[in-house]
């Protein structure tokens, strides 16, 4: 039968490159972890490692079976350390990424359940690559994240990726605009309009607006930045510009604007849950079920051609209106 001790030897002797090597790491004798060597490989039925004068080396054999050994070994390790801190605090606490716009209406509502299950949770707010690699560093237990047309998620094999919501980016034009009677509009109508785009030149939803118009021959023209989506409606209102914002980002319709989709194919983010494969932890689990409650209340809410119909008809209501308050800023 399999012991992590055979697993841990098979780990030292590959690390230290010698079977003495690896008996000084682990504070064994020699014999006792040649036996244990002697153990696994007649467990495989294949030698692991080719001994010599100057030490040992994998075989063919010992290398198919190390990653596995080291899963193993960090498996455990994560699972004791999510233990003991159940049984020291009594509680457990989920640390959670995320970017604004699903910090502000995704992840509230899976929070507050968890909370009366007695999980803490802490939250970061940052953008994707800050997440990742506080994924990888274990700061971070999951992460919400997103892909789009012309920016796919290539987070590689230690992530998995469990999909939550279709987010469309929808064009947010004055009330007034001559392209507003439109049901769709087409890219090409906006060509000579100044866009406001986010603060930072690698701001994801001006990647996918910049890509989407080289698709069809132009490149739009910034004429204003903001990260604030409360802001960038109270400008295009006022006629400054027009604008490509994510649909969870746009708050309570306001008759000062016009909302349409594009003409074309939907330009939308795909939003999910990013775990490292090795996470054991059991409120991870429970957050993401929660999380796909709430993605599906918000998509069953914008299902169909007729809510982007409602979003329209109070977009072409006449009479002021204010920023609906609270309104997320970009990302």
């Amino acid at each position: 039968m399999l012991e992590l001790r055979h697993f841990q030897v098979l780990r030292a002797i590959a690390h230290e490159g010698s079977l003495a090597g690896a008996a000084r790491a682990l504070r064994y004798t020699q014999p006792t972890v040649t036996y244990h060597l002697t153990t696994l490989e007649s467990h495989f039925g294949a030698p692991l490692f080719h001994r010599g004068p100057r030490g040992a080396v994998l075989t063919e054999v010992g290398e198919a079976l190390l990653p596995h050994a080291e899963a193993v070994l960090e498996r455990v390790k994560l699972a004791e350390q999510e233990i003991r801190g159940l049984v020291q605090r009594g509680t457990m606490t989920l640390h959670v990424g995320t970017f604004p716009t699903a910090g502000a209406l995704l992840l509230p509502p899976a929070v507050r359940t968890l909370h009366q299950r007695g999980v803490d949770i802490t939250l970061r707010e940052g953008e994707l690559p800050a997440l990742l690699a506080a994924l990888r560093s274990r700061e971070l237990d999951l992460a919400l994240v997103f892909s789009q047309p012309g920016d796919p998620l290539d987070l590689g094999e230690e992530f998995v990726v469990h999909p939550l919501v279709e987010d469309p980016l929808l064009l947010v034009l004055p009330a007034d605009h001559p392209q507003a009677g439109l049901d769709r509009v087409p890219l090409t109508a906006l060509r000579e309009d100044g866009w406001i785009m986010g603060t930072t030149d690698w701001d994801p939803c001006d990647r996918l607006l910049s890509w989407a118009c080289a698709r069809e021959g132009f490149e739009p023209v910034r004429v204003m930045r903001t990260d604030d989506y409360g802001v960038l409606q109270g400008f295009v209102a006022a006629g400054v510009g027009v604008a490509l914002v994510p649909r969870l980002g746009l708050g309570s319709p306001r008759r000062d604007l016009a909302i349409r989709p594009v003409d074309g194919p939907v330009l939308a983010r795909q939003i999910g849950v990013a775990v490292l494969r090795t996470t054991t932890a059991v409120s991870a689990g429970q957050l993401l079920a929660e999380l796909r409650t709430e993605a599906e209340r918000i998509q069953a809410g914008h299902r169909g051609a007729e809510s982007f119909s409602a979003i329209a008809s109070a977009g072409d209501s006449a009479g002021p209106d204010h920023p609906a308050p609270g309104a997320p800023s970009s990302s």
